[in-house]
């Protein structure tokens, strides 16, 4: 007997939404008995319960001298009413490392697992960005999610991958080849970790405001051309103003792009990256996150001027920017080739358009402030681009 598919098939949509929020607090001692900042992330919910905890520091942070493990012990002390210490803060290594080697992930996951952390526990990590992205990752997974909250320590954790809702860890070579979207319970960006990174920490944090600026605001870009002097110097306020608008800036995109979790095929703060995901690689991360997105935001702002899209001379504009405020706008490993001639860095395409899905989206310039997106990347044109930007650099 035949049946139509009208009756043999019934189709019901689910439906629904889920509201997310969580404070980005900018503050200074986050881990000074006195401050309420974190007591108030751990209490925002629950007011009068005493919630359990697991701290994981960036051990970089501890290298320095700064006993910041006795600190966040003190702190809780003193909040012991709020706060409930599961174990003594655990160190982690910083950088890429943590992000290359799934034994720190599973060495997490064990953690948790021996604490018995449930689902109204939290998951605090205090670092750079790289600590943050493996240990979110394991907070969204344990569980299903653990609440997670983040403490940022450098310029490029506090104005971008702190504030976002990205987590993850590489794997085969790829950067960010395993993660999850999960927003973060709460974000606590404390300044005083600033005053003590290293020049090139505190150098490479800026790309991400240029990146920003570039694609967002045009006012943010002549900010950040007036205060050269002052952000080429560290001046602590024009830091300050730096990554709080650099944050701003991102969180709007995130809340009010329409497509936090990256559903689609576009990238629009990625500008700059696809490339200096894959320099980053080719260096074996040599060359860090913010220093390989500087020059893959000059490479593509040269790229924009070939292709009719930004007026010619504001390239030149943006790569002053940049070398001012202390980059470098070129690597040898840009013109390494691959086993079929081609230039390794164009790989980078490939690479970015399957870690996304769906067409090859790149943000590129249609002025400064004004991205725009393109889905072709002419390989002579990029050649061309990438030669201007050797000859630049005297190469």
């Amino acid at each position: 007997m035949k049946h139509s598919t009208q009756t043999r098939t019934a189709t019901h949509w689910q439906r629904f939404s889920v509201p997310y929020e969580f404070p980005v607090v900018f503050t200074e001692g986050v881990f000074d008995p006195d401050n309420p900042a974190l007591r108030e992330a751990f209490s925002r919910l629950e007011p009068a319960k005493r919630h359990r905890a697991v701290f994981f520091v960036d051990d970089g942070l501890q290298a320095g001298g700064a006993p910041l493990i006795e600190a966040i012990q003190a702190y809780a002390a003193r909040h012991a009413d709020a706060l409930e210490l599961a174990c003594p803060p655990v160190a982690l290594p910083g950088g890429e490392k943590i992000k290359t080697d799934l034994h720190f992930v599973e060495s997490i996951q064990q953690k948790l697992f021996d604490l018995h952390l449930d689902r109204h526990s939290y998951v605090v990590a205090v670092g750079g960005g790289a600590v943050l992205d493996a240990v979110g990752l394991v907070a969204a997974t344990t569980h299903r999610g653990v609440r997670h909250i983040r403490v940022p320590t450098t310029v490029l954790a506090q104005n971008d991958s702190g504030v976002g809702v990205k987590n993850g860890v590489n794997l085969l070579g790829v950067k960010n080849f395993v993660g999850t979207f999960a927003p973060p319970f709460a974000v606590l960006n404390d300044h005083d970790f600033i005053d003590s990174l290293p020049d090139r920490d505190k150098v490479a944090g800026m790309a991400e405001a240029v990146k920003v600026a570039l694609i967002r605001d045009a006012e943010f870009f002549g900010w950040l051309e007036r205060h050269m002097d002052d952000l080429a110097t560290f001046g602590r306020a024009a830091m300050q103003h730096m990554i709080r608008r650099c944050a701003e800036l991102h969180m709007r995109q995130i809340g009010q792009g329409g497509d936090p979790f990256e559903t689609g095929s576009a990238r629009p703060l990625d500008y700059g990256h696809w490339s200096a995901h894959k320099l980053e690689s080719l260096t074996r991360h040599h060359v860090r996150h913010g220093e390989a997105v500087a020059i893959g935001m000059a490479l593509d702002a040269r790229y924009s001027v070939l292709a009719g899209l930004l007026p010619a001379g504001e390239e030149l504009r943006i790569c002053a920017l940049l070398e001012y405020l202390g980059f470098d706008l070129w690597h040898p490993a840009l013109e390494r080739t691959g086993t079929s001639g081609e230039w390794s860095i164009l790989e980078g395409l490939r690479d970015f358009q399957e870690h996304l899905g769906g067409e090859l989206t790149i943000t590129l310039l249609g002025g400064i402030g004004v991205g725009v997106e393109v889905h072709e990347i002419d390989h002579a044109r990029m050649r061309q681009a990438m030669a201007w930007l050797k000859a630049r650099a005297g190469g």
